[in-house]
């Protein structure tokens, strides 16, 4: 295999922990994108939401963010971040960061207004609530972008190990000895 291909992969090891990283937080997202609701089974607000269960979404929403913020930088300090394959992966890596952190900032706010709404009027009251839910639901909607880009990048690292297993079957072809021309291939008729 030419040095050139070869500095531009990514070793088996190195993609396949990195997969295993991406799907794991890749499933915590969506999970808490699926499980973290504010409207009640019939789809109201409740009258009363709790400030201490939407400030722990936002507690958890996060410490998830940091966890996408690390493996970005994690992967972004190895020299695979320069190859082709790597290069994609970092760019779903930052979308994936940036998601992730605008989902924290508006699970914050959610809570920021239950705990507002104890003290408003009808008026504000309402346009409180608006806002809770507009904000909660955006959040939700974060985390699944999040979620999606990371499996997005892990995507990328498996076809990138289909490439090399491609490659490697060319290289083993390539190397298979050939014999002369006009020398018998040592069978006997």
């Amino acid at each position: 295999m030419p040095p050139g291909l070869q500095r531009d992969l990514i070793p088996r090891d190195a993609a396949l922990h990195l997969i295993g990283a991406l799907n794991a937080m890749k499933d915590q997202l969506h999970d808490a994108a699926q499980q973290w609701e504010l409207l009640d089974e019939n789809g109201h607000i409740p009258a009363a939401p709790s400030y201490t269960t939407l400030l722990q979404h936002a507690v958890a929403a996060h410490d998830l963010s940091r966890g996408v913020l690390r493996l970005a930088a994690d992967f972004a300090r190895t020299p695979h971040h320069i190859t082709p394959a790597g290069s994609t992966v970092l760019k779903r890596l930052a979308t994936a960061t940036t998601m992730s952190s605008h989902a924290a900032t508006h699970f914050t706010e959610t809570a920021e207004c239950a705990l507002a709404l104890s003290r408003a009027d009808s008026t504000d009251r309402h346009h409180l609530t608006n806002r809770m839910v507009i904000d909660h639901s955006s959040a939700r909607a974060y985390l699944r972008s999040a979620s999606e880009s990371l499996g997005d990048a892990a995507k990328e690292l498996n076809e990138h190990l289909g490439f090399q297993r491609f490659l490697t079957t060319l290289t083993r072809q390539e190397n298979v000895p050939t014999r002369p021309r006009g020398q018998p291939d040592g069978r006997h008729r």
